[in-house]
């Protein structure tokens, strides 16, 4: 067992906290405010903790000194950005609009809706997030990978999904050599595990040298593993296991830093996986009902499906042509094998879906995939296809293997709490109520049960 993970046994379990060295001591006023730390695995599925065989001792023995639950459950649509913004906003895509990876924009040729990532956070996210209200009170931020964030007022430190070169903590790493100007150039092309190792660097740069009161940390690989090798399969445990290593350098960080016993540690998973071996792609439908043709290499029409896994957005760019596609589309489709539902926006916003009239990020329509089916975006080949298994999600928040991880552990945390499901538009009220913030917008209540 690794030194880090006896430390976590011997001295969470028991509820004991080093207590820091006077050279590890942070003077002033600032010493005396608490620490929240949170850190997602993407895509870690809540049942993969029961599993005994799980190689991840760090994450076992924050949940064993702290509290866990059975599941979180996400947000729909069961996908990184919007719940990820769930996470620190405390609402649900009706909410802040965020139903995509990015803004989905709309070609004004009728060609297929584009996602852009790197759009600044005041146009993707429309709600107050916990990192603005810190800043406001005073206190410091850091993010490491966080998601729809870009150009965001309140963040201190920062080291981007796509790292600016402009910000200190880039510059602190090359100055080490943990990484070079080239690499950071090439960064979106390196390995996943690669750059989650970059990543946890970073987040270790920001802990050590500034001690946010609030750090803000996404693990990637465990995502990109699963989308490829299916969840709970030994690809998928390696990466978990990797995720622990990665996970016990944060907690060390943080230690080193002299902040272990002000700090409170959130252990999240913004959405669970499952498997799937069938592909059904809806473009393709609307290709055979004539509603896209082909203009000179690419398809345009007035109706695109965007898909995103286990779920899909009809998307009737023409107005003037809603009432008449609408029930049209939701009787063709609700005869395709494999789709599960198909509801309309009204009846979407029962599920957290934003309305249209907010928004141009809802769809008119919203697909839900059957078991062992998933979405894309081929406007090519037939209109299922059979393939190995694979992992994905998207599927409803209410499916069970959906459901994401929370552990919380450390300063404000009671030890050997146990919970049923939580939902994560939870986790914002309660970091609030740790850090002191007023988050009116978040309406779940806290998780008190949990909290000192």
């Amino acid at each position: 067992m690794k030194p880090l993970c006896r430390l976590l046994l011997c001295a969470l379990l028991v509820g004991h906290i080093t207590r820091p060295s006077a050279a590890q001591s942070t003077s002033g006023s600032h010493a005396k405010k608490p620490i929240v730390v949170v850190v997602t695995i993407d895509g870690f599925p809540a049942r993969a903790l029961q599993d005994p065989r799980l190689p991840m001792p760090t994450l076992r023995a924050l949940a064993a000194s702290g509290a866990v639950a059975t599941g979180m459950r996400p947000i729909n649509p069961t996908v990184t950005w919007p719940n990820h913004t769930a996470i620190v906003t405390g609402v649900n895509a009706s909410r802040h609009f965020v139903m995509v990876n990015g803004l989905l924009t709309f070609p004004a040729n009728g060609t297929a809706p584009e996602v852009e990532p790197w759009t600044d956070k005041a146009k993707l996210v429309h709600a107050r997030t916990l990192y603005e209200a810190a800043a406001d009170k005073g206190l410091t931020t850091g993010q490491v990978d966080w998601v729809a964030i870009y150009g965001a007022k309140g963040v201190n430190w920062q080291f981007g999904e796509s790292p600016d070169m402009r910000d200190s903590t880039p510059q602190d790493l090359v100055a080490r050599g943990l990484l070079t100007p080239e690499q950071l150039k090439q960064f979106d092309d390196s390995s996943s595990a690669w750059r989650d190792k970059i990543w946890t660097d970073a987040a270790v740069d920001i802990i050590e040298k500034h001690t946010p009161n609030l750090m803000l940390i996404h693990l990637l690989q465990t995502d990109s593993i699963q989308h490829e090798y299916a969840p709970l399969t030994p690809a998928s445990y390696a990466a978990y296991a990797y995720a622990d290593d990665c996970l016990s350098r944060v907690v060390e960080a943080v230690r080193k830093a002299g902040a272990l016993d002000r700090t409170t540690f959130f252990i999240l998973s913004d959405h669970g996986f499952t498997t799937y071996t069938h592909t059904l792609s809806p473009n393709v439908a609307l290709i055979q009902q004539g509603l896209l043709h082909k203009q000179d290499k690419d398809y345009a029409g007035d109706v695109w499906v965007k898909a995103e896994g286990g779920a899909a957005g009809v998307y009737i760019r023409n107005a003037s042509r809603r009432a008449e596609l609408i029930p049209k589309l939701k009787s063709y489709f609700e005869g395709i094998q494999g789709i599960d539902h198909v509801y309309t926006n009204e009846e979407a916003r029962s599920i957290g879906i934003p309305s249209d009239t907010a928004t141009d990020q809802a769809p008119q329509l919203y697909l839900t995939a059957s078991p062992d089916y998933s979405f894309d975006d081929d406007t090519s080949g037939e209109l299922t296809k059979t393939n190995p298994p694979r992992g994905q999600h998207g599927y409803l928040n209410t499916m069970s293997d959906m459901q994401a991880l929370f552990v919380a552990s450390g300063a404000a945390i009671k030890s050997g709490v146990k919970l049923d499901s939580v939902t994560n538009l939870q986790v914002t009220p309660t970091i609030a109520k740790i850090l002191g913030l007023q988050m009116p917008d978040a309406k779940e209540p806290a998780l008190d049960s949990v909290l000192r």
